[in-house]
């Protein structure tokens, strides 16, 4: 029997093996959370190879894990996304564009069947901020992560995975350092985020 792969506030995490590949880091845990044998096969080398993916069971595990964010990047990236569905192209030097990591969301790295939206909080008032972290702490469940883009006042930097949540805070999956760690409402609300050295929260990849 596999073991679940579970995240939890204060445990170690994969950490990202590229400067433009947080997102990618971000979309792999996702799948690791929903799909245990994938996540034995990155974790352990144990079980089916991943098709496409060039790492093998003796590899070392960031190889492995490596290896598959760029399986991730070149869909969420490329014209034509998981599922064969039409998308925006975009640099890979310039990380993940929330519309591809919608569509790998929607296509094995979210629960079957749940459907994901983009919500932009860039330009939001504080009390709108707060609302919206209302919101995403409804809608992040087991199964249903979702994906925070933040960065300075003038451009999205980095994205972090938010994986669950308790009575006081969200729990937010940092692949930067590969730590999970919490987000508190009045962080969020005022543009204090503090995570891998980024604070305006500009949009986030939720379950709807």
């Amino acid at each position: 029997m596999v073991v679940p792969f579970r995240l939890h506030a204060g445990e170690p995490a994969p950490v990202q093996q590229s400067s433009t590949t947080c997102g990618s880091a971000s979309l792999t845990v996702a799948r690791m959370l929903v799909d245990p044998e994938f996540a034995q096969w990155v974790r352990e080398g144990v079980g089916p190879s991943v098709p496409g993916v060039a790492a093998h069971a003796t590899d070392p595990v960031a190889a492995r894990f490596a290896a598959y964010e760029q399986i991730v990047a070149g869909r969420t990236n490329a014209l034509l996304g998981v599922g064969g569905r039409l998308q925006l192209p975009w640099p890979r030097a310039l990380g993940t564009p929330p519309w591809g990591a919608r569509n790998e969301l929607e296509h094995g790295a979210a629960d079957p069947g749940a459907r994901y939206s983009i919500s932009w909080t860039r330009f939001r008032g504080p009390r709108q901020r707060a609302t919206a972290y209302r919101v995403l702490r409804e809608r992040v469940s087991h199964g249903r992560p979702a994906l925070l883009y933040i960065g300075n006042g003038r451009l999205p930097r980095h994205v972090v995975l938010v994986v669950s949540r308790d009575a006081t805070a969200l729990h937010v999956y940092e692949p930067a350092t590969g730590q999970v760690l919490p987000m508190t409402e009045d962080r969020f609300a005022g543009q204090r985020v503090g995570l891998a050295g980024w604070n305006v929260p500009w949009a986030v990849v939720w379950a709807t």
